[in-house]
């Protein structure tokens, strides 16, 4: 009751696309940790280019020291992970440049981390990126129907407080 008082006042946030490109069920993930939501509920985009742009206004609260993955958390509470590529974390950071430190703050858009989108389809099992809600359990998150992303203006999510 005091967390309705004098909790979070927003309600709602908007998961915009951070990578531009074709949109993916995340059932369609070639990765059963992804593709079977053991992380979370979320979407996934096949990438056209190597930049990752933030889908949120937040704070970066994780970035993973392999560059392939970025954690951020909305006003909400919203943990958004963002992972790019699969089983890209063997690269070990090779092809991908971070433009953000873990506390950081950032809005939607900014710009978050860049790879070698050639590179990784080379060395990596997949370009595919999952964009995940980690903390999903405690949201309601609704889907979108798009088809296509534009990074940073292409709504893929909704989540909401329950």
């Amino acid at each position: 009751m005091l967390k309705k008082l004098f909790g979070n006042k927003e309600q709602s946030v908007s998961i915009l696309a951070p990578v531009q490109g074709k949109v993916l069920a995340l059932e369609k993930v070639p990765d059963p940790v992804f593709s079977e939501k053991m992380m979370g509920e979320g979407m996934a985009v096949q990438p056209t280019d190597g930049t990752v742009v933030s889908p949120v206004e937040g704070e970066v609260v994780q970035l993973f020291p392999t560059k392939h993955a970025v954690g951020l958390k909305t006003k909400t509470g919203a943990e958004v992970l963002i992972h790019i590529g699969l089983e890209t974390v063997s690269m070990d950071g090779e092809g991908f440049e971070a433009f953000v430190k873990q506390g950081d703050k950032v809005k939607a858009g900014d710009r978050l981390i860049t790879f070698d989108i050639n590179l990784v389809d080379e060395k990596a099992k997949s370009t595919v990126t999952p964009i995940i809600i980690t903390n999903s359990d405690e949201f309601e998150v609704k889907l979108t129907d798009e088809k296509e992303a534009t990074a940073g203006e292409t709504e893929l999510l909704t989540v909401n407080n329950k």
